[in-house]
């Protein structure tokens, strides 16, 4: 890193004082995640999944595998 004049930063964010909140806001309908994951597969199918994910094919934000 020293050779390259590289610079690394970075940040801590203590997000477990902010899980209530969310939970909260989830339950109520508040909050909405459904346009988060575009796409949810088996995990046999987790090749496609990344896939989908690497190429950003068929609309792809975001994949989940199922176990």
């Amino acid at each position: 890193m020293i050779n390259k004049g590289l610079t690394v930063r970075g940040a801590q964010m203590h997000g477990q004082r902010y899980i209530p909140m969310l939970l909260e806001r989830l339950a109520s309908g508040e909050l909405r995640t459904a346009h988060l994951a575009t796409h949810t597969v088996p995990l046999d199918q987790a090749p496609k999944a990344y896939d989908l994910f690497k190429h950003k094919t068929d609309g792809c934000v975001r994949t989940v595998i199922r176990p």
